[in-house]
């Protein structure tokens, strides 16, 4: 049970003041054996001071048990040893109270200072008994008493200063290891974290793609498979032509669904320190360009779609890989959109190439009301993803209505990444 009288681990605590109850234990000892000792001398001491022995006994049992005190009040100890050290007496008192002071917190000049006295008080009891000695010489009498003060005043003042500067030092050695030990888990935790967003990052990315893909082939597949079932009977040509454009757009789709499930069943690379976007880590290396955008519009203007490509600017250097796929799939969902809310409406396809940019605009006009809905489901991510991607890479993301009734989806990308 502690001070304030609460159970630790179900075991009574040390008392009083002590730490540890090994720490009362020894101290409880020293005190025995300082009052033992201190009473021993107290028999002398009466003799020379002419008072009962009994007296004197008693007074060196009081003096001697005060080195019990030691760990509380240092101070006083050491003061009751300089008090006493006239009358012969204490000298384990005095030798553990310095020791004791040297290793407490108690200020490094107030530790001096009673060293110091205690010197002092030594020197003079043992000049005063030892001058009257026959044949000591004068010169043998301070020498012998200069040796005697500094032998039980230095060492044990030294050794408490060693003492108390080796467990500073191992206190300051365990307060580092339970930081480092913080600081390692606040890493971890860290990296734990890090790898968690990753991963989401990643199935986020891996989604959009396959969004990208599967929605603008499916969305074409649909389109002509719609127009082959209005033309059928009535034109059985172009019904074969439009069959055989449902075939290549399946086959398109399936390759390159292909193509991203082997990258996810691949080997996982090595971790590598997140520098970049995660976006942007772990791209398909085989990912489309700007270079078949004209493909990319042949296939809508083949599903019926009236399409016009205006290119600008010539591109003095070739763009990251990240920067065209990201652009070219902007165009490739944008055109989708058109597909699926925009049937018959006319769509205009800019792209630019300027001083460390590359921008594109899909603009569509009014639908025309000639031609069918194809009824296409829409999850609402196309916008959501297109954002995502231009934002990714540090680039400007616009889209809305036109003032003609269209709508217009505007991207600019930065070309010096990578």
């Amino acid at each position: 049970m502690t001070s304030t009288g609460d159970v630790v681990e179900g075991r009574a605590g040390p008392p009083l003041w002590w730490a540890r109850r090994r720490d009362a234990v020894g101290d409880v000892v020293l005190g025995g054996v300082s009052a033992v000792e201190c009473a021993w001398e107290g028999v002398g001491f009466a003799h020379e001071a002419g008072i009962p022995v009994v007296l004197g006994v008693l007074f060196g049992l009081l003096i001697g048990a005060t080195l019990v005190l030691r760990r509380r009040w240092p101070i006083a100890v050491v003061l009751v040893g300089i008090a006493v050290s006239p009358a012969a007496m204490g000298f384990l008192l005095g030798v553990v109270g310095l020791y004791t002071l040297a290793t407490s917190e108690v200020p490094r000049r107030i530790t001096a200072t009673l060293a110091s006295m205690s010197l002092a008080a030594t020197f003079v009891v043992m000049y005063m008994r030892t001058r009257g000695d026959e044949g000591a010489s004068h010169t043998l009498v301070i020498v012998l008493s200069v040796f005697v003060a500094v032998a039980l005043t230095v060492p044990p003042v030294l050794l408490g200063l060693y003492t108390a500067a080796r467990r500073r030092l191992m206190e300051s050695l365990h307060e580092r290891a339970d930081s480092l030990e913080r600081e390692l888990s606040l890493l971890a935790d860290r990296a734990e974290e890090r790898a968690e967003w990753a991963r989401t990052e990643e199935r986020t990315r891996i989604a959009r793609e396959m969004h990208d893909v599967v929605a603008h082939r499916v969305s074409l597949m649909v389109v002509h498979a719609a127009a082959l079932q209005a033309i059928a009977l009535k034109d059985p040509a172009k019904a074969v032509k439009n069959a055989a454009l449902v075939g290549d757009m399946g086959r398109q789709a399936l390759t390159e669904l292909r193509e991203m499930l082997g990258v996810l069943r691949a080997e996982a690379p090595k971790p590598v320190a997140v520098t970049a976007p995660l976006a942007l880590v772990g791209g398909f290396e085989d990912g489309p360009t700007l270079a078949e955008l004209e493909g990319l519009v042949g296939q809508s203007r083949a599903a019926g779609m009236t399409v016009e490509l205006d290119v600008r600017g010539e591109c003095a250097a070739a763009y990251a890989a990240e920067v065209e796929q990201t652009a070219y799939r902007v165009v490739q969902e944008a055109l989708t959109n058109c597909h699926k809310h925009a049937p018959g409406a006319r769509v205009v396809v800019r792209l630019a190439h300027r001083a460390g940019e590359v921008a594109m605009q899909v603009e569509n006009g009014p639908c025309d009301g000639k031609a069918a809905e194809p009824g296409l489901p829409s999850g609402g991510n196309g916008l959501v993803g297109m954002r995502e991607r231009v934002l990714g890479l540090g680039g400007v993301f616009v889209s809305g209505p036109t003032d003609e009734g269209g709508f217009k989806v505007s991207a600019v990308l930065p070309s010096d990444r990578g």
